[in-house]
C-alpha cells in the first residue's frame, strides 16, 4: 500500500492561499494517479484535482483558474496550491493515490475560509 500524509490546512480569510502538500511513502513515479479530494460537512466527498504520473491534470469547474496541482518527484510530494480561496472551499481535504497496490487515503487536512 501507498501510505500518505496529508499538511498545510489551516484557517485563512476569504482571498488568501494555502499550499496543501501530500508525502507519500512510495516514490510517486510508481502512482498512477494522486487526486485531492474535499468533504464539507454534509456533504459528499468530491474531487477537486488530480494528476498522473504522465502528467495528465484533471480539476473540477469550481476551482479551476484558482487551484494548481503539482507533483515533485525527487520529494515524492504532490501540492495543491489553493488561491483566491472562498468561504465555499471549507472542507476537509483528502489525497488518495491508486497504484499497483490498490487505492489508498491520506487523513485529511482541514481548510477552514472565513468570510
Amino acid at each position: 500500500q501507498v501510505q500518505l500524509v496529508e499538511s498545510g490546512g489551516g484557517l485563512v480569510q476569504a482571498g488568501g492561499s494555502l499550499r496543501l502538500s501530500c508525502a507519500a511513502s512510495r516514490s510517486t513515479f510508481s502512482i498512477n494517479t494522486v487526486g485531492w479530494y474535499r468533504q464539507a460537512p454534509g456533504k459528499q466527498r468530491e474531487l477537486v484535482a488530480q494528476i498522473t504520473s504522465g502528467g495528465s491534470i484533471h480539476y473540477a469547474d469550481s476551482v479551476k483558474g484558482r487551484f494548481t496541482i503539482s507533483r515533485d518527484n525527487a520529494k515524492n510530494v504532490v501540492y495543491l496550491q489553493m488561491n483566491s480561496l472562498e468561504p465555499e472551499d471549507t472542507a476537509t481535504y483528502y489525497c488518495r493515490a491508486q497504484s499497483e497496490w490498490g487505492t489508498n487515503w491520506g487523513q485529511g487536512t482541514q481548510v477552514t475560509v472565513s468570510s
